[in-house]
């Protein structure tokens, strides 16, 4: 119980003692909120003193707004990373985790970090689109900046003490680099999770409206993929390089290179489920339906463990490369040095593939780069950059337009309807049925009148 009790300012600060306790300790109602302290004064006169200043500095925190009560962004989204962490361990990929991180780390909190959830409106996240949009740099990119200025700086500093001239300033492309639109989505995605989170735990009474206020329907946009010519050029430049590489030490990558182009082509494997397959995945089979030899596939990747059934092209492209022999590092112990310790190098020994080794154990990515430079293939039309994904979409697109299922696609490539229908049958001509567009209703001749005169409707009284 309280041993002592005294007002202040007409009873708007009470200063109290507990018992066992030497130090006063005062209270007060500011934003209809009752509020506690501690002087640290064992002394009456000098408590007085420090809980009238604590009360006069709440009171001007209020009056200028910035007594504010509740959880901040900051705090929210540290607890939500915890619990994000924790449960989708097994569900979702690290790089995935580790990506809403940055975005936490290096977007949101920047901007939200000390805001309490409850003033997150519809217009605050409006306003996080539009400054993302104008400043569009990253903690890393404006670190490259600052460093960059700094450096110019040093330039103009020495060009002055040495009577030189000046240099010019040259503007850097990533100085007003906007995020992309999936870059944006992701971040707001982020932050819808982060409120849910908060909205769970009885920090934020409901969800504001975070979706884009002038975005009324988005335009039809399609992956970057190859076409038919673009395709058969690229095996064949694939095919011509592995035949005659730039250097024999080269030519492993470059077989490998062309095996994945036609692999990849051929099945519509995403990049990580084929650098995911080991070579007791893959079986090869007599079709029954088609009286074709193809592979059956066990595919472990984005969506879990699922199946593809491949074309025909594909096989003969895993026959080599089950043939083909390998680089493998095999340690061999050498003499003993003067200080006692064993070298032990390594050097590249060929041997056979094994069921448990990898199809492909590199994905070759700046060697494929390299071909699509050369062949002009870089980008499409529309300027998305093309990358080994496109064999996936290539796969995809080329299957819609022989006229295949929609759903039996969507279950061989381990996707959705929804999704190839967004992205990839809204761009196929072959998806357009002529004989029901082109209808023509035939027309009805007019009826010629007897003798040339008009025939005309009977007259009654």
């Amino acid at each position: 119980m309280e041993t002592s009790r005294h007002s202040l300012l007409d009873n708007k600060v009470q200063l109290y003692r507990r018992p066992g306790s030497p130090h006063w300790n005062c209270s007060c109602s500011v934003g209809g909120k009752q509020r506690r302290s501690t002087t640290r004064e064992e002394s009456l006169a000098r408590a007085k003193d420090v809980a009238q200043d604590w009360y006069l500095g709440l009171l001007g925190k209020y009056r200028a707004g910035g007594l504010r009560d509740g959880k901040t962004f900051r705090e929210a989204a540290e607890r939500f990373m915890d619990e994000y962490e924790t449960l989708n361990r097994d569900q979702r990929s690290a790089i995935y985790i580790k990506d809403h991180r940055f975005r936490i780390k290096n977007h949101l909190n920047p901007f939200f970090g000390d805001t309490v959830l409850t003033e997150i409106t519809s217009g605050k996240v409006q306003d996080y689109r539009i400054h993302r949009t104008k400043t569009g740099l990253s903690r890393i990119d404006q670190f490259k900046k600052a460093k960059r200025d700094k450096e110019q700086v040093e330039r103009v500093r020495l060009a002055k003490v040495r009577g030189e001239k000046l240099p010019p300033v040259e503007p850097s492309k990533e100085d007003h680099r906007p995020p992309s639109r999936s870059a944006l989505h992701q971040e707001i995605v982020c932050l819808r999770q982060i409120l849910k989170f908060a909205n769970r735990h009885g920090w934020l009474p409901h969800l504001p409206n975070l979706s884009s206020p002038y975005q009324a329907s988005s335009k039809i946009s399609h992956r970057a993929w190859f076409s038919l010519e673009e395709y058969t050029t690229l095996y064949e430049a694939t095919r011509k390089q592995a035949k005659e590489p730039p250097s024999e030490r080269s030519r492993w990558a470059c077989e490998q290179l062309h095996d994945l182009v036609l692999f990849m082509g051929n099945t519509g494997l995403r990049p990580d489920e084929a650098l995911r397959l080991e070579f007791r995945d893959v079986e090869i089979v007599e079709d029954e339906a088609t009286d074709e030899t193809i592979l059956v596939i066990k595919v472990r990747g984005k969506r879990g463990v699922g199946y593809c059934k491949s074309l025909p092209g594909a096989v003969e492209p895993f026959r080599r490369l089950n043939n083909r022999p390998r680089p493998t590092r095999v340690s061999e112990l050498t003499e003993v040095d003067a200080s006692g310790k064993a070298n032990a190098p390594t050097r590249p020994v060929l041997t056979t593939p094994r069921p448990t080794d990898r199809l492909f154990p590199k994905s070759h990515n700046d060697l494929f780069r390299k071909i699509l430079r050369k062949l002009d293939m870089l980008s499409d039309r529309e300027g998305n950059p093309r990358s080994l994904y496109s064999l996936r979409h290539t796969y995809i697109s080329l299957r819609l337009s022989e006229g295949a299922d929609v759903y039996q696609i969507a279950k061989n490539c381990r996707t959705s309807v929804e999704m190839i229908e967004k992205y990839y049958a809204s761009h196929i001509k072959d998806q357009i049925d002529t004989l029901a567009i082109n209808v023509f209703r035939p027309k009805k001749k007019p009826k010629k009148a007897a003798d040339g005169m008009a025939s005309q409707p009977d007259a009654r009284p």
